[in-house]
């Protein structure tokens, strides 16, 4: 365990900052998962609709640093074409 007054306090701190990360990690995960099953009952709109408002909570979490800039792209290409490949 931490010995100094402020590594105590920043060992708190993280304790905190952890719990509100794996919120907006697992809120962010909620999202694709919506568009994954969107895509699965093979509707368009649906899916479409879903990839729409999941976009932004994924680049909210590349500016938190919650995901990495390249996976946020990957995951949003992913599912892009997954939804374009349902139009077709």
């Amino acid at each position: 365990m931490a010995n100094s007054a402020g590594s105590r306090k920043r060992a708190r701190q993280a304790v905190g900052r952890r719990a509100h990360n794996a919120s907006l990690r697992s809120m962010v995960r909620t999202y694709i998962k919506k568009v994954r099953a969107a895509i699965d009952t093979k509707n368009y709109d649906d899916a479409q609709a879903a990839l729409t408002v999941a976009i932004p909570y994924v680049d909210k979490m590349v500016t938190k640093g919650i995901l990495h800039k390249n996976k946020a792209a990957r995951i949003k290409s992913r599912l892009n074409a997954s939804v374009v490949a349902l139009k077709g």
